[in-house]
């Protein structure tokens, strides 16, 4: 998936497989690299990482456990500011045929286009849409509906360089800014509970929804399915899950088994 011509197999997104549409819930499992490796931080810490193994073996699983979408995340990049997995990830982009969002290191609207022209489906930004807002729109413009604003949080504050330094503004309030500018999506990652696999915290994800039209893809804290049933009940349109699938908590078919569940008391660990 290296040329430009190549992304077009992946930027129909209208489907039901597509991670920012309204009308399904989407289990989206999580291939965050560090040093060429796929790992898992606990609340975003350098030196809490667990590694589990090769990236493209990782994102073939998924895929095999039947995976709509792929989460991709150059942890290296995120808190370098350089894309220093782009070899590895361009590997998982090469053997993989479902649609892809990618975070860590996209700094300018240039590194955006880029990586969506090698078949990336849409590129998260964190630390550089908060530097500057207008790359939403500047990317958008060329790329429609390809951006999504990554809202990391701790203690209800926007978070930004690899979940080190406060921005000095709420989620609510990031997120409604971004929805005028053109975000495809917020994905938002509670840091207070992620990589701990000890729960949600569903309040916030709740908030974000009602706050803004935009489709809200939530992160951090997923240990059980009850866990995601209940980011789907509080109006999120997908959550992403990394430890938790990892570690063996549930399969990715008994998470994805559990959206629209009923409320059976037999998915809720």
């Amino acid at each position: 998936m290296t040329d430009a011509d190549d992304s077009s197999s992946h930027t129909d997104s209208s489907g039901p497989t597509d991670p920012t549409d309204p009308t399904t819930f989407d289990v989206i499992p999580a291939v965050d690299i560090q040093n060429g490796e796929v790992v898992q931080l606990v609340q975003g810490e350098r030196g809490t990482e667990k590694t589990y193994g090769d990236p493209v073996d990782a994102a073939q699983r998924w895929l095999e456990a039947g995976a709509d979408s792929l989460h991709l995340v150059d942890l290296d990049g995120a808190f370098d500011g350089e894309r220093e997995n782009a070899a590895a990830i361009e590997s998982v982009l090469e053997s993989v045929d479902v649609p892809t969002q990618l975070g860590g290191g996209i700094r300018t609207a240039a590194d955006a286009r880029d990586v969506l022209d090698r078949g990336v489906d849409r590129v998260i930004l964190g630390t550089a849409a908060v530097e500057d807002p207008d790359i939403v729109a500047e990317i958008s413009e060329t790329h429609p509906d390809s951006v999504i604003v990554s809202l990391d949080a701790k203690d209800g504050e926007v978070v930004v360089e690899g979940w080190t330094e406060g921005a000095g503004v709420s989620p609510v309030e990031a997120a409604e800014r971004y929805e005028e500018l053109g975000a495809a999506a917020i994905l938002f990652t509670n840091v207070d509970v992620e990589g701990q696999l000890e729960g949600v915290a569903t309040e916030p994800v709740r908030e974000l929804v009602e706050a803004t039209d935009v489709p809200v893809i939530a992160s951090g804290g997923v240990a059980t399915r009850a866990d995601i049933r209940a980011l789907e009940e509080a109006g999120a349109a997908a959550a992403v899950v990394g430890s938790a699938l990892y570690e063996g908590n549930f399969t990715l078919e008994e998470a994805k088994a559990v959206v629209g569940d009923d409320g059976d008391d037999s998915h809720d660990k």
